[in-house]
């Protein structure tokens, strides 16, 4: 797909689920509030969330790590007219900048900075991204000795008939796939025997949460 077709294609699908996604994903996208949990960030460093969307995630890692420089990548203008009320409400303007932009393209430059990333998120936004695994190549290049943060579906395959084929359904309306792959070279990936947050699967592998640093990304030869 090319690039301006999946930005038109986002703004098409949350022109209007925007003003209520917040208050619906919270039922499903489960894991987010562990991945900011362990980000671990120290004042200072710098974060960026690759597919921000409403802004929700930036405005609670805000919170909870003051001093912090944070920034937000994301491919739908519509998603960020709500991020940027919600940043501004929140009175977070000064630590949070927004700009429309695609997860392959990534680089700091893209912000107007000079050094890397400490910190590169995606919050259940790999199962959104076209190219996938250049986006994720793109996160570690742009962390370089920092880290990437991921959180994302699983295989779902616990969840059995008739609630996986169901729920499979209903991600496919907002353009979602499951990555199934990440998380079967993370489980039988070396990285996890060094890792002091290991990686976490949720119940039925519904989801996973998993954080390393850019060289481990790049080992997983996705």
């Amino acid at each position: 797909m090319r690039s301006d077709s999946h930005a038109s294609l986002m703004d098409a699908t949350y022109r209007w689920q925007r003003y209520i996604y917040d208050f619906t994903r919270k039922y499903y996208l489960f894991g987010r509030d562990r991945l900011i949990q362990d980000l671990g960030a120290a004042p200072g460093e710098a974060i960026v969330e690759i597919g921000c969307g409403t802004g929700r995630n930036l405005i609670k890692i805000a919170h909870l790590y003051p001093d912090t420089d944070l920034y937000g990548l994301d491919a739908s203008e519509e998603m960020l007219k709500t991020a940027r009320r919600a940043v501004e409400q929140a009175g977070l303007s000064n630590r949070i900048r927004l700009i429309r932009g695609l997860a392959e393209d990534l680089t700091p430059a893209a912000f107007g900075r000079k050094a890397p990333f400490d910190h590169v998120v995606f919050s259940y936004s790999l199962s959104m991204i076209p190219d996938w695994k250049q986006a994720l190549r793109r996160g570690a290049a742009a962390a370089e000795a920092g880290k990437v943060h991921v959180v994302d579906f699983g295989s779902m395959e616990g969840l059995g008939w008739p609630f996986a084929p169901l729920l499979s359904l209903w991600l496919r309306i907002f353009h979602v796939t499951p990555r199934k792959e990440i998380l079967q070279r993370l489980e039988s990936h070396p990285c996890l025997e060094e890792q002091t947050n290991p990686l976490r699967i949720l119940p039925a592998h519904y989801a996973f949460i998993w954080q390393g640093g850019s060289k481990t990304v790049q080992s997983l030869a996705l």
